[in-house]
């Protein structure tokens, strides 16, 4: 069954990919006894509310993200989960069963000192009248999508994250967008430090994404999810995917998988409760003013 506000894009889709049944109230699928799985891919400000019914109901539920964009959307969240013990809840952060995101954390399992990451974003320009730009109704473009870079940086550290500081593009005039130009910098608990850049004013003709890691010596660099390389490493140089691959399929080839089977989360909930408050976190400290020198 497919659902959508209006019922007309519902039943185009329907016809499109083959869905039974098309509807424009998504209440009758979380009423329905043979539905046991949820995907909500709506705006990012009903996001936390579905949540909280489809796990009400019973349902597994795969979510897009944000998680959430506030706070108080969050503890409903934790505390829809605590009465749902058996059900499976995934946030939509692909980059981490992307394959060569996967042979990263791999590489660097068996280090025994910190790792050093710099993730550069090049965003792209989105006009501020946009909906994702609408606290209210997107929560901005950190909270957005960059929950996205700090998933993937926890995912490669597999540490809690212990600190955020971050800051963003100054005042200036013509400048219709400070917050979706901003550097977030992450303390881990293992020591690790992480750096995302997300940038929206950067060209369209550059690489959307670059992941370097440093580790005793050794460094990897993950190019737009297609090129991973190797330097310093003994036994591995490099490997290549013949098409962008970030890891959308296997994600939820996983999710159903893990629903057959049963199991713990495929990302504690932990890790999506702290990457949610760090995008919280970095949007506050980023508009606190600067510490001179």
């Amino acid at each position: 069954t497919i659902a959508s506000a209006g019922g007309t894009s519902a039943a185009i889709a329907a016809r499109k990919y083959g869905f039974t049944q098309a509807t424009s109230d998504y209440q009758t699928m979380l009423a329905d006894p043979t539905i046991n799985t949820v995907l909500i891919t709506t705006r990012h400000n009903s996001h936390a509310r579905m949540v909280v019914e489809a796990l009400a109901a019973g349902k597994h539920v795969f979510v897009e993200k944000p998680l959430a964009l506030n706070r108080s959307e969050l503890q409903r969240i934790q505390e829809a989960v605590a009465q749902a013990p058996d059900q499976q809840l995934l946030v939509g952060f692909n980059r981490r069963f992307a394959p060569l995101a996967v042979q990263m954390q791999r590489l660097v399992q068996a280090r025994s000192e910190p790792l050093s990451i710099v993730y550069t974003v090049n965003a792209g320009a989105i006009p501020a009248t946009h909906w994702s730009q609408d606290v209210e109704v997107g929560g901005g473009r950190i909270i957005g999508e960059a929950c996205h870079f700090i998933d993937l940086l926890c995912y490669l550290t597999g540490s809690p994250i212990t600190g955020v500081e971050a800051r963003r593009m100054g005042r200036a005039a013509g400048l219709a967008v400070q917050e979706d130009k901003m550097t977030i910098l992450l303390d881990f608990a293992d020591g690790s430090t992480g750096v995302v850049h997300y940038l929206a004013n950067g060209s369209k003709r550059f690489p959307k994404e670059r992941v370097e890691v440093f580790s005793q010596g050794r460094v990897l660099v993950l190019d737009n999810f297609r090129q991973l390389q190797g330097y310093g490493w003994p036994t591995f140089r490099k490997q290549w995917q013949w098409r962008q691959d970030k890891g959308h399929a296997a994600e939820i080839q996983t999710f159903l998988e893990r629903i057959r089977t049963g199991g713990p989360w495929l990302i504690p909930w932990a890790t999506l409760e702290q990457v949610t408050l760090a995008t919280f976190a970095a949007v506050e400290r980023a508009q606190e003013p600067a510490r001179g020198i």
